[in-house]
């Protein structure tokens, strides 16, 4: 799958029932063999402003499932992590 294919889909986490955001306006984590290891969530922004100011850490393992619309994660609960930027 190419990342032009992954752009625009909304990241949804299954157990919150809440979506977490659009690909493509996250950060991907990609190692140096060109694979993706996480998705970098901003925290939800109001009027452009920054709520929280901690970014959520996807690894990719917590994909369950890759959609036409959506991308659906399972994070275990407590798991989510802060990737301080």
């Amino acid at each position: 799958m190419r990342l032009s294919e992954l752009s625009g889909k909304e990241i949804v986490d299954v157990k919150r029932a809440e979506r977490l955001g659009v690909l493509g306006q996250t950060d991907l984590e990609i190692n140096e063999n060109g694979q993706i290891v996480a998705l970098i969530i901003p925290s939800v922004k109001w009027f452009g402003f920054k709520k929280n100011g901690s970014d959520i850490r996807v690894p990719w393992r917590h994909i369950k499932k890759i959609g036409a619309d959506m991308i659906i994660i399972d994070i275990p609960d407590g798991q989510y992590e802060d990737s301080g930027q």
